[in-house]
């Protein structure tokens, strides 16, 4: 993808609720990435609150999403990013020109206990960390 210098890529993760895949990858990418990305989520139909076993699994793993809140998808949200993420939410994203697309088909955490939410939050993370190494690999600091 090709970047502007200076200019950090951005990236939408969507699901149907923003309540449990799009939040924890969207922490994922923010813990692991750091202020090299700019990270957004949204759902097609959000739900009234994290889901709290996404909220539990995440903090096994010192990552605190329990004061994120679901938001509705935006044609503004799209647009703004570069590279948008589905996860089950079918054709409900708006599609623009020169933006990268890519499904990730995961299990839906709704009304799932939080072992069955480890699993799903721990595959969401492999599948970031390629996103990183594809869109902003660490650089090695150079001097002047």
């Amino acid at each position: 993808m090709p970047e502007s210098p200076g200019r950090k890529p951005s990236v939408l993760f969507v699901c149907v609720h923003n309540a449990g895949r799009s939040q924890m990858a969207a922490a994922w990418l923010t813990h692991l990435a750091g202020d090299r990305v700019e990270v957004r989520s949204a759902g097609s139909d959000p739900g009234d609150q994290i889901n709290p076993a996404a909220v539990e699994a995440m903090a096994e793993v010192g990552i605190d999403i329990s004061q994120e809140t679901p938001k509705i998808l935006t044609v503004d949200a799209v647009r703004e990013s570069d590279v948008c993420i589905t996860m089950g939410c079918g054709d409900t994203c708006p599609v623009f020109p020169g933006k990268r697309y890519l499904d990730w088909r995961l299990d839906d955490p709704a009304g799932q206990g939080v072992g069955a939410v480890r699993p799903i939050r721990d595959e969401i993370k492999t599948l970031v960390e390629g996103l990183i190494a594809e869109i902003a690999p660490s650089k090695p600091e150079t001097t002047a």
